[in-house]
């Protein structure tokens, strides 16, 4: 008899101890009992026998786990805080297939003097950022560096923040490299999964172009990891396993010995601190931006209405950026000041006109909109801030006999909607959008020749300590869907010209003085690790936090930054406190961290999110 420790995937259980007759190899994926079910596990590792007794392993997989993935989920499980079982259940494991890459017919790519520099620039380096401006032509350069991948025998990871990037970039790599390309993300079928999985393994695709799970697919021969708008959040896990991709991307990047690409035109601090770095400046086609202001109240105001009246007329087309979608962040009594907040959650409804209903943009909570305030009874309720379908509905009013679209995740839903709207768009059936961050996302727009920036101000006034660098990073890549081909306006609604006036030309001298406003304080100086309790009951919630912080006491490396009520109080029912923590060492914040494993604190490492 033979005994095994086995990791069982997504259970933040320890390994267990297993029986089985018949000699397994390390990483091969099993079947076992746990409590009357049988559940999913890998081999780690041969034990001796124990002095208990043990169950038998039920079932052996044809599917294995690398040694060297094992040792990446062991890092993941470290330093993300977490179990091996919920590190290894992100990890797709590979089947027994023999590997022959097919190497597609490729169109030839041609690079100017600036690009070439890039491209050999990356080629030097196993790990760099491309900061290059929007336009400048970043995408050219990692398709040569893809050419050169698959001239290699080996394959490539294409990383994108959202699934809303993927139609128009499936639209060049597959112009490039036919179908050896493939697309992931969550909401492709089960079906379309299994073939791209075999396909990937026996050689049939080259590149993959996906979200973050796209990192974790049985590559065999990968040779490249091309991360684009390395900034942008979604790259974070909002769910435990807390890893963020990009990071994981270098971290692989080293293990495995493939070289590592980030891109950006408006590069986090991080990376731009930790990474050589090659500048791409200008734009890859000829275009002039103009950029104005309009200092006056907040909302649907003359200037704005007359600057797309003037972009109208020249038949171009108009992007309508807003932080908010539905119709308002808040409903409020105009008596008593209620905001009308979800019963499960801190936070206050949106509302929802086109369902007739308030809605909670965190449980996803809903009830019809009230007619009069339930606290006072007062029968006059008003909303509080713009969002996306009441600007819509009032440009609509305002420009009679133009399409204006509204452009954000309650209306489009799926990849083939996207794609559908951004085609109407660039066909000029579409006049207008207005849109959420969705119009920040790398999109192709091919005839815009306004932006309008709305609702700027509340998101710099955020208290984080990125908050000037997400906002910034946010208008540019807006300010940029503007004139990609000849002459774009944007105008940006806020009463901080003189903070955008200063740095928007020159994001590069913002990212100098930022590190020195940081340094000492903040990452990428210092580590963070931030600490969650929840609970239905809230003097549990807090009484663990307040335990979290007088073990905090015995870490003398670890400095508490501060502790409570987090900033949304409740969301779903269970009430949260939160303790944020730093150090000058990763070492030590995670010492700290393992050592609440018993008080249940749930633990974010590098968090990008304080709300």
């Amino acid at each position: 008899m033979f005994y095994y420790q086995i990791s069982l995937l997504k259970s933040p259980l320890s390994p267990l101890t297993y029986a089985c007759e018949e000699e397994l190899r390390i990483g091969e994926a099993v079947e076992v009992p746990l409590s009357r079910k049988t559940v999913r596990g890998v081999v780690l590792e041969s034990v001796e026998k124990p002095s208990f007794t043990c169950e038998r392993i039920a079932l052996t997989c044809r599917l294995f786990y690398p040694s060297k993935i094992i040792e990446l989920a062991r890092f993941i499980a470290e330093y993300y805080v977490c179990s091996i079982g919920e590190a290894l259940a992100l990890f797709i494991p590979h089947a027994h297939t023999s590997f022959e890459l097919k190497a597609p017919t490729k169109t030839s790519i041609v690079l100017s003097s600036e690009q070439q520099k890039a491209l050999d620039f990356t080629q030097a380096h196993s790990s760099s950022l491309l900061f290059g401006d929007t336009g400048s032509g970043k995408t050219e350069i990692y398709m040569k560096l893809f050419e050169q991948c698959i001239d290699e025998g080996k394959q490539a990871i294409f990383l994108l923040p959202e699934i809303g990037l993927t139609p128009q970039m499936k639209e060049r790599l597959r112009k490039h490299f036919g179908s050896h390309v493939a697309i992931w993300h969550s909401k492709i079928s089960a079906k379309k999964k299994e073939q791209i999985l075999s396909d990937l393994q026996e050689g049939k695709i080259a590149i993959v172009a996906g979200t973050r799970s796209a990192l974790f697919l049985p590559f065999s021969h990968l040779g490249l990891i091309v991360v684009d708008e390395e900034h942008d959040e979604s790259y974070k896990s909002g769910s435990r396993p807390r890893y963020n991709a990009k990071d994981l991307a270098l971290l692989f990047g080293q293990k495995l010995g493939i070289r590592v690409l980030l891109g950006s035109a408006t590069p986090s601090l991080g990376s731009f601190h930790k990474l050589p770095t090659f500048r791409l400046k200008g734009t890859f086609f000829p275009s002039q931006n103009r950029i104005f202001y309009d200092e006056g109240e907040h909302g649907i105001s003359y200037v704005m209405t007359q600057a797309i009246h003037n972009a109208l007329q020249a038949r171009r087309q108009v992007v309508v950026f807003l932080p908010t979608r539905a119709n308002f962040k808040y409903v409020t009594c105009k008596k008593c000041g209620a905001h009308i907040e979800c019963p499960f959650c801190s936070v206050a409804m949106s509302l929802h006109h086109a369902s007739n209903a308030l809605k909670c943009h965190y449980c996803n909570y809903a009830e019809t909109i009230p007619s009069v305030c339930p606290t006072c009874g007062h029968d006059e309720i008003i909303a509080e801030r713009l969002g996306t379908a009441e600007v819509a509905q009032k440009l609509q009013a305002h420009f009679e006999g133009f399409v204006v679209q509204q452009f954000d995740r309650d209306v489009v839903r799926t990849e083939k909607h996207l794609s559908e709207i951004l085609t109407r768009f660039n066909e000029h059936q579409i006049d207008m959008m207005v849109g959420t961050q969705m119009l920040s996302k790398g999109h192709d727009y091919h005839d815009v020749g306004l932006a309008v920036i709305l609702g700027i101000d509340a998101l710099l006034g955020m208290s984080d300590f990125r908050a000037r660098e997400k906002t910034l990073a946010l208008v540019k890549q807006i300010a940029g869907r503007s004139g990609r081909k000849g002459y774009g306006e944007v105008l940006i609604q806020t009463k901080n010209a003189d903070f955008f006036k200063r740095y928007l030309d020159d994001f590069e001298a913002f990212l100098h003085e930022e590190a020195h406003n940081r340094k000492g304080l903040y990452p990428p100086f210092k580590k963070m690790l931030r600490l969650m309790s929840s609970h239905t009951k809230e003097e549990k919630a807090q009484a663990i936090i307040e335990q979290t912080a007088r073990v905090a006491v015995q870490f003398p490396n670890v400095e508490v930054v501060g502790f409570g009520k987090a900033t949304i109080a409740k969301i779903a029912g269970k009430y949260r406190y939160e303790l944020l923590a730093r150090s000058d060492s990763s070492k030590a914040l995670l010492e700290f961290a393992h050592a609440l494993r018993s008080l249940h604190v749930e633990a974010d490492m590098d968090p990008l999110s304080f709300s």
